[in-house]
This record gives structure tokens, C-alpha cells and sequence, in this order.
């Protein structure tokens, strides 16, 4: 599975914009040129974890929050992942993960 960037940045300006930060005091907080910050949020220009790391720190996110696009804070936070995953499988197989589901929930 090759990694979006673009979706990345989009997710890091959203953040950014979140927490009432402007490109410039971002990239100063993080000692990077403006013009770097902003090709990463175009997602013209990969970033790499540490950096990730480091961004998500200042803005008070997670890192699975950029990466995948929900909070694991959020009490439905799997509903997209797993909505995902079914929608790539058979039918016989999403039946299998159905009774799978249904008898750990304990819904025999």
C-alpha cells in the first residue's frame, strides 16, 4: 500500500489550522523553512517519521491521527477501518468476520 502524502498534508494543514497556527510559526517551532512546511502539506515532498513525530508533538496529536485519519480517543475511532476492510473482502468472507464478531461480542 503506497503512503498519500498528499492526504497526510492535508491532514497536518487541518491540524495545523486546528491549534491556530500559522505555516511560519510552525515551521519556526520546528526549524524548517516555511517553504518546506508548505510542500508538505501540498504533499509534494514526503516526510519522514521523526519529522511526523515532531509536528504531532507541537499540535498535540497523534501520530495515527495523520497517518490514518481518526483519533483513537474517538469511541468509534475503528468504524472506518473496519468498514474498509470488509468492503475489500468477499462475501463469504465478510459472513465469516460477521460470526467471528457475533460470538466475541457474545451476540450468539
Amino acid at each position: 500500500m503506497a503512503i498519500d502524502y498528499s492526504v497526510i498534508g492535508e491532514r497536518l494543514k487541518r491540524a495545523r489550522k486546528e491549534k491556530d497556527f500559522t505555516q511560519e510559526q510552525l515551521a519556526e517551532k520546528l526549524d524548517v523553512s516555511i517553504a518546506f512546511l508548505s510542500r508538505v502539506e501540498r504533499g509534494s515532498s514526503q516526510i519522514n517519521l521523526k519529522r511526523l513525530s515532531q509536528i504531532c508533538e507541537i499540535l498535540g496529536i497523534t501520530e495515527g491521527e495523520i497517518l490514518n485519519g481518526v483519533s483513537s480517543k474517538s469511541t468509534k475511532y475503528l468504524d472506518s477501518d473496519f468498514a474498509n476492510l470488509l468492503k475489500n473482502c468477499s462475501s463469504d468472507k465478510q459472513k465469516l468476520i460477521y460470526d467471528v464478531a457475533k460470538v466475541i461480542a457474545g451476540k450468539n
